[in-house]
């Protein structure tokens, strides 16, 4: 084949070239289950618009917008709110169930349960399972799973994403027919935005979180990757490696047995949310993933919000996917219905513990747990127009027994939790951030005199090319020096002694993965602005050899280490300019003093 068939293929356009593309991926494993009856038919009152098209298509954000408006009119059980505005300027909107709505954000003895659905558009499984459930909560028979619980319902996260609307958004997903986009208006990727929320939809949702205080957070998503039989998996840092002990505790326990045999009565295949070890040898296994707090699951489990992030399998069919989504729901409400008062008083546990150390990052544990894994047979071709090696998946089902999954749970950075952070106050965004999260600061009034870690930073590298809208710092090292400091009024004391102290240090301390300083946020401190120039640095150099005589033996020994003094004149000067109190002090300074 040449370039008249790769002509052909970009000639095609509509909903045709969807069909050719899903047609190109792997085979089906037939599939019929009981949730198949939880769909309404062209009949009923209530039916949703995705329901019209057998749940292979899902509505735009005006039909989607229209229907919610509709079923909230029609019951006393709903409300809908605005809880922000997109950069295009589209309404975000969340649907509140409850039998008490009057005061959902001030019962903190009712469960809440936060459903998130579209935070990437193209994945929007999550939309339509909720308004068949709520639909089905006001007029049909499940009104019971609000008698001790209140729900929180987002439709579309990401609206603005969601009405980049095609028919080639994903072509590595089945269904629906028209998907919105993964990223935002700006181009943003909002789970890879929790710890920065640089997006204004993110900011909009974390003020959400801190007005109402959810206890259990559901984030829905449609996975890639390898090919396997289960439809609906998901997944939470595990207990091994959670900062919200208790809550994973609680996730492990009960959640996951109750969830997993809900889905599976009704026809669906619960699995481990997972990721190849190699994605081109299946069998070596699956990797255990700890996510960092830039995820919606990392994110959660750093500010104790016990959360799960759902990955629907991209390959099965939307029909299929949408009805797995429903039940999860379903059971996540009787679940909290049964066990919310006990999920309650373990996220309050994880709010209230002190722990001495926190672990930053981890990596894979080289003892692996051993899994029946239910797979998908594969063979390993060569492509002819790349000329590496590929998995072609068969569609035949395959146990792997014994299946090694390695978990990241072995600790590769942590730290002494400091008692606070110190921040200046031209660190405007910072600061800002920390609110926007609901982490407590306090403005100092008055001067006064702290003992506190000054960080210096030795080593660094910039990432090359841009991440997130944002340049990111690769790698950093730094040098810790404990001495006095002053600090004026206006300095900001952000303590770690409140619910969401280790949220604050992962934002805060320099080496934590996804810290402020790594997103780029002080990137001021890499600048030297004031320079030197040779004839007035000639006679200070004289000056401080004649004052320090001992820096001469240092000098020439810098030379005999360091070959770029030897061919670089600047740099040499640059080395005695250091010793200098000319030199910029704030140069390479982390600007955020540590209180131990």
């Amino acid at each position: 084949m040449g370039m008249n068939w790769v002509r052909t293929i970009f000639a095609i356009s509509g909903v045709a070239s969807f069909g050719l593309m899903a047609d190109t991926l792997p085979p089906l494993v037939a599939w019929q289950g009981q949730s198949e009856q939880l769909m309404q038919t062209e009949a009923s009152t209530w039916v949703t618009p995705a329901e019209l098209s057998q749940l292979t298509d899902s509505p735009d954000y005006a039909a989607t917008f229209a229907y919610v408006q509709k079923l909230v009119a029609s019951s006393d059980l709903l409300a809908i709110e605005q809880f922000g505005t997109s950069p295009q300027g589209r309404a975000m909107f969340v649907v509140k169930a409850s039998k008490q709505l009057a005061n959902m954000a001030q019962n903190a003895n009712r469960p809440l349960l936060l459903v998130q659905a579209g935070i990437h558009s193209g994945e929007i499984d999550g939309k339509d399972a909720g308004l068949m459930l709520l639909r089905d909560i006001v007029h049909g028979d499940k009104g019971a799973l609000l008698d001790n619980v209140d729900m929180l319902f987002v439709p579309i996260f990401s609206v603005d994403g969601h009405q980049r609307r095609s028919a080639h958004s994903r072509m590595n997903q089945r269904g629906p027919a028209i998907q919105g986009w993964r990223a935002t208006a700006q181009n943003i990727n909002l789970n890879r935005d929790y710890s920065k929320a640089d997006a204004p939809e993110m900011q909009a949702m974390l003020q959400l979180i801190n007005q109402y205080d959810p206890d259990l957070y559901l984030d829905i998503h449609v996975t890639d990757g390898e090919d396997y039989q289960y439809d609906i998996t998901y997944g939470f840092n595990h207990p091994s490696a959670a900062i919200s002990v208790n809550s994973a505790s609680w996730l492990s326990k009960l959640y996951r047995p109750q969830i997993d045999l809900a889905l599976q009565q009704a026809g669906h295949i619960p699995g481990p949310l997972v990721f190849g070890v190699d994605s081109k040898d299946f069998a070596k296994g699956l990797s255990g993933w700890t996510a960092t707090p830039r995820y919606s699951n990392g994110y959660g489990d750093v500010r104790h919000l016990p959360t799960v992030l759902v990955e629907n399998h991209s390959l099965k069919p939307y029909r299929q996917r949408v009805l797995g989504t429903y039940v999860l729901l379903e059971a996540s409400l009787t679940l909290l219905n049964q066990q919310g008062k006990a999920l309650i008083l373990a996220k309050q546990a994880d709010q209230q513990a002190r722990p001495k150390r926190m672990a930053l990052s981890y990596t894979a544990n080289s003892n692996p747990v051993l899994i029946n894994f239910k797979g998908i047979s594969y063979q390993t071709q060569t492509s002819e127009y790349s000329g590496d090696s590929y998995v072609k998946w068969t569609g035949t089902p395959t146990l792997y027994a014994n299946l090694p999954q390695y978990w990241q749970n072995v600790v590769e950075r942590d730290i002494v939790i400091p008692t606070a952070y110190w921040i200046p106050p031209q660190q405007q965004e910072v600061i800002q951030r920390l609110r926007t999260h609901g982490i407590k600061v306090e403005v100092i009034k008055k001067a006064q005199s702290i003992t506190a870690q000054q960080l210096t930073v030795t080593e660094h590298r910039f990432a090359k090319i841009p991440f997130e809208s944002r340049f990111t710092i690769a790698e950093a090292e730094f040098k810790r020096e404990q001495n006095q400091q002053s600090i004026e009024p206006g300095w900001v004391r952000v303590s770690t002694d409140q619910p969401l102290g280790r949220l604050a240090v992962a934002l805060l301390e320099p080496t934590a993965p996804d810290s402020l300083f790594n997103w780029g946020f002080m990137l001021g401190l890499f600048q030297r602005t004031e320079y030197f120039e040779p004839y007035a640095i000639e006679p200070l150099i004289k000056r401080l050899l004649e004052q320090q005589p001992e820096l001469k033996q240092q000098f020439a020994q810098a030379l005999a280490e360091n070959s770029a003094l030897n061919i670089d004149p600047r740099a040499r000067y640059d080395w005695f300019y250091q010793k200098l109190p000319y030199y910029d002090q704030h140069y390479l300074k982390y600007p955020i003093l540590i209180e131990l």
